[in-house]
C-alpha cells in the first residue's frame, strides 16, 4: 500500500491505493476487468467485461526512418492510457518499417493522430483506413493439411492472389444497423445501389424532423465513421402529427411543447417527463409533470416539495396539537400551489430538448 511509501499489507479495502508486482512485460497484458487471486484459490471472474474489438485499421510510418525510435516511443506512451488501440509491427516496401494500428472508428483514429502530433511532436504518415475482410481460399493440398480455408485480412499488402480466392466476405453489420436506424426514424426506402464492392448507396424518404437533431451523429456512430449523409427537400406529405404538451401542475408550458408523430407520442412523452423530473430543481410546492395530447395524459412524474418539520418544536402534550400543525402546513401548501409560479432555469429548456 502507498502511504506514500510502500507498506506491505495482506489486503486492500475500499479507498486504499496499492500496487502489485507481477511478471508482466507489457501494459497490454493487464486488461481492464481482470480478476487477481491467489494461485491456490478458485474465484469467479467479474462478469460484464469484454475486450474492445478494433473496427478500423491503418498503417503508420515515420516521415524519416531515422525517427523510427521516437515514433515508437510516442505510440507506446499513448497506448498506455488508450488500451483500445491495437499495435502490430508492419513493413511497407515504399514507406519502410512501421506499425498497423487498430481503432474503434475514424474519429478514434483522428484523435490518436492529433495526439501524436500535439503531445509528442511526432510527424508520421497515416495510410488510408480499412476494415477486416474474410476470405475463403480455394481448396489445395496445403489448406487441407492445415485444416482451415478461411483467412482474415485488414492490410491490402496481405491480400492473396485472385486465383487462390474462392469467395470474399465483407462486414455488413453497418448496413443492417443503418437500415434499422432509417426504419426507426420512419423512413421509406426508395432505392439501394451497390456503388462498388465496398460501398452501398441507400435512398430513403425521411421526415425532416427526424434527421435535423442527431441523425448524422447516430449514423456516424453506427458505421464507425464510414457512412456519409446528404439530403434534399422532397416537399410536404400527409402525416399523422399531434401536439405533445408538457404540463406543470396542470399549466401548459408552450416552450416545451413538441410536434411528434402519433406513433411516437407515448415514448417521447415518457422520455420528456422523466428527464424533466431529473433536471427541474425542487421547490416549495409539489410539482406534477405531465405529458398530454389534448385532454389525454400520456405520462406523469412527481417532484416532491421541500418540507419543513413543523412538529420539531413539540416535545409532548396532546396529539391534536401535532395534527393541527400538520393540517395548517397542508393547507398552506395547497394555497401556495394555487398561486405560486414555478420557475424554470434557462438550462432546463436546453437540456430537455436534447436527444
Amino acid at each position: 500500500m502507498l502511504r506514500p511509501d510502500e507498506v506491505p499489507v495482506k489486503k486492500l479495502i475500499a479507498g486504499q491505493i496499492g500496487l502489485l508486482g507481477c511478471n508482466m512485460r507489457s501494459s497490454k497484458e493487464a486488461l481492464i476487468g481482470d480478476t487477481i487471486h491467489h494461485v491456490d484459490e478458485q474465484v469467479e471472474i467479474l462478469p460484464g467485461f469484454q475486450p474492445l474489438r478494433p473496427m478500423v485499421f491503418a498503417g503508420i510510418y515515420p516521415m524519416d526512418q531515422s525517427q523510427h525510435v521516437n515514433l515508437r516511443s510516442a505510440i507506446e506512451k499513448l497506448t498506455l492510457n488508450d488500451s483500445a488501440v491495437t499495435v502490430d509491427v508492419d513493413t511497407s516496401p515504399a514507406l519502410g518499417h512501421g506499425w498497423r494500428l487498430g481503432f474503434l472508428g475514424l474519429l478514434h483514429m483522428e484523435v490518436f493522430s492529433q495526439r501524436l502530433q500535439q503531445e509528442h511532436g511526432a510527424d508520421a504518415i497515416m495510410t488510408a483506413p480499412s476494415v477486416t475482410y474474410k476470405i475463403k481460399l480455394k481448396p489445395t493440398k496445403q489448406i487441407m493439411k492445415d485444416g482451415s480455408d478461411i483467412i482474415y485480412v485488414n492490410n491490402p499488402a496481405h491480400w492473396p492472389d485472385h486465383v487462390k480466392i474462392e469467395e470474399t466476405f465483407e462486414p455488413m453489420e453497418y448496413l443492417g444497423s443503418i437500415i434499422s436506424l432509417c426504419m426507426e426514424r420512419r423512413g421509406v426506402q426508395t432505392n439501394a445501389t451497390n456503388i462498388d464492392n465496398n460501398r452501398v448507396m441507400l435512398q430513403y424518404d425521411l421526415p425532416l424532423c427526424e434527421i435535423v437533431v442527431d441523425f448524422h451523429d447516430t449514423l456516424k456512430t453506427l458505421s464507425s465513421g464510414y457512412a456519409s449523409f446528404d439530403y434534399e427537400d422532397n416537399g410536404y406529405q400527409s402525416s399523422s402529427l399531434v401536439k405533445l404538451q408538457i404540463l406543470l401542475n396542470g399549466t401548459p408550458v408552450d416552450e416545451l411543447s413538441n410536434i411528434v408523430h402519433i406513433t411516437k407520442s407515448q415514448t417521447v412523452g415518457k422520455q420528456m417527463v422523466h428527464r424533466l423530473k431529473d433536471i427541474i430543481p425542487r421547490q416549495m410546492v409539489h410539482i406534477a409533470v405531465q405529458a398530454a395530447i389534448g385532454g389525454k395524459v400520456l405520462a406523469r412524474e412527481n417532484i416532491k416539495a421541500f418540507r419543513k418539520d413543523v412538529t420539531a418544536k413539540l416535545y409532548g402534550g396532546d396529539v391534536t396539537r401535532r395534527m393541527k400543525l400538520l393540517a395548517q402546513q397542508a393547507a398552506g401548501k395547497k394555497k401556495m400551489r394555487m398561486v405560486a409560479n414555478i420557475s424554470l432555469p434557462r438550462e432546463t429548456f436546453i437540456d430537455v430538448l436534447k436527444k
